[in-house]
């Protein structure tokens, strides 16, 4: 008879692993699963999705070889063996990967203890199926458009998405297959593959906070086998910088000691080698989905130190807002106090006489100095409205208009985007929110010089042409810059109306 005890670690998937199932390790030996920190920190992330919502939405970016596979898949054999009506489905990039992913659950299987679960009724070289409690565990590759379709599914890992050759297919195919009932899971994870592809669109959609899915990165630097004998190692200036980053989360000189041998394995220039670890073993995101334009107008080293700073607040309150009412952008609005840039509010499907409401609570509450609001397109409605109801310090930005500038830049926008950079590379530190999003974005451009040796930047169609979404936020912070780094007002000289008593509930 099975005691209570047992029945608890047989629940408990953290518990089930390390004394039910066996891997194989990087040298080919066998060994009993256990955690190691990207593991438990995955675990940790999916269990509270869980127990918040009743599912498991995931897309995970990862570095090459942490155990993200591994943990999936013995999370779901685990469901698969110990519950009714789990029928799991793993979808890899290529026929070698579909293969391996496959042998590690009949490892599990064939390594598990007698008697524990009974003889599968179907085992081939694709699918388990325990027919006594209607479970089962099955496998298939990417490269054929309709692998899955028909499938009814409860658990699905989509492994390397970043690889998968027919991305869109699938999306409308297998992963329909699996319902919204509670207790499903669906968990997306690849290394990042460029920008602008299936899997690169479907982090950009997680990192939304309305999305269902979480989006969840793993460091490299969190595995211990990723190091190397720092004895004697002086860090070079981009190694103290990095180690000052990120430290407090794991980096060590050891780690970097590896880096440095990986770098020079890849390539022997050291740029080239820098550039294919940074999308192999990221240390953020931003770095993972490496931008493929040379000429990238904002460099990701000055976006990094900005997140990490911890500066003084002061200076006149200047507001950017850059407009969209369209189902693919959305509106953005950041405030900025001379060195610091905070308070990103990204909103969506708001119509004009909304986003008013909206910025009229914000003016009425935080009383800025300046508000500068793109005024091409539906923007010039917002700014009309807001400066019919008094409120002066909105002013509109055309931003397609000549530069102030004009034998430098080709536009205001390219003069407000390199007026942003040299906010960010000044000798002074600055300070941004905290936000991957708001990073990609920043250094989402590219730039180059025309035939009159102008500076022109890259536009949005451009962007959407590469894959990229429009860098809203990015934009939104550009404008604060239109009257220069204080905004050319001096704080607390304008008068603003009050909000009326009915109006207090609106726009929240």
């Amino acid at each position: 008879m099975v005691t209570e005890q047992q029945l608890d670690t047989l629940r408990d998937f953290k518990k089930f692993a390390p004394k039910f199932l066996v891997i194989r390790t990087k040298s080919g030996q066998p060994k009993p699963f256990a955690f190691n920190r990207a593991q438990s920190y995955l675990h940790d992330r999916l269990q509270a999705q869980k127990e918040k919502t009743g599912r498991v939405r995931a897309v995970i970016l990862k570095g090459r070889q942490q155990g993200c596979s591994t943990y999936i898949q013995a999370r779901f054999f685990h469901q698969v063996i110990t519950s009714r009506g789990k029928k799991a489905f793993i979808l890899t990039h290529d026929k070698e990967a579909t293969k391996n992913l496959f042998s590690m659950a009949q490892r599990f299987y064939e390594n598990l203890e007698p008697g524990l679960v009974p003889k599968p009724d179907t085992a081939n070289a694709k699918e388990l199926y325990f027919k006594d409690f209607d479970s089962g565990y099955a496998v298939g590759t990417a490269g054929n458009r309709a692998v899955g379709r028909s499938q009814t599914v409860q658990l699905f890992h989509g492994s390397e998405v970043g690889y998968w050759a027919f991305a869109e297919d699938h999306s409308k195919g297998i992963l329909q297959a699996i319902s919204n009932e509670s207790g499903t899971e669906v968990i997306l994870e690849s290394t990042a593959n460029g920008i602008g592809n299936y899997f690169h669109q479907r982090w950009i959609n997680g990192m939304n906070a309305d999305s269902e899915y979480q989006a969840i990165f793993l460091p490299w630097y969190w595995q211990d086998e990723y190091t190397y004998s720092a004895s004697g190692l002086n860090l070079t200036d981009e190694e103290l910088n990095l180690f000052e980053l990120y430290g407090q989360n794991g980096l060590t000189h050891e780690h970097l000691a590896w880096r440095r041998i990986k770098i020079s394995e890849f390539s022997k220039d050291f740029d080239a080698g820098r550039d294919f670890f940074s999308v192999e073993y990221p240390f953020n995101a931003t770095e993972a989905f490496k931008n493929p334009i040379q000429n990238v107008l904002i460099h990701s080293k000055y976006v990094d130190r900005a997140r990490n700073e911890d500066l003084e607040v002061k200076g006149p309150l200047i507001i950017g807002v850059d407009v969209a009412i369209s189902d693919r952008d959305r509106t953005a609005i950041i405030r900025r106090r001379g060195r610091v840039a905070y308070n990103l509010q990204r909103i969506s499907n708001y119509n004009t006489m909304e986003i008013c409401g909206r910025l009229k609570r914000i003016i009425i509450e935080e009383k800025p100095d300046k508000v500068y609001i793109d005024c091409i397109g539906v923007g010039a409605g917002v700014v009309d409205r807001m400066q019919e109801m008094g409120f002066s310090m909105v002013e509109g930005v055309n931003v397609a208009r000549s530069a102030n500038d004009k034998e430098k830049f080709k536009n205001l926008r390219a003069e407000l985007w390199c007026d942003m950079r040299d906010w960010f590379q000044g000798e002074l530190p600055v300070q941004v929110p905290d936000e991957d999003e708001l990073h990609g974005e920043i250094c989402s451009l590219g730039f180059k010089e025309n035939s009159s040796g102008q500076i022109q930047i890259e536009s949005k169609d451009d962007l959407r042409a590469r894959g990229m979404p429009s860098p809203d936020g990015a934009d939104a912070l550009s404008l604060t810059f239109f009257g220069g780094f204080y905004g050319d007002v001096t704080a607390g000289q304008i008068e603003i109306p009050q909000l009326n008593p009915y109006e207090r509930a609106m726009f929240r």
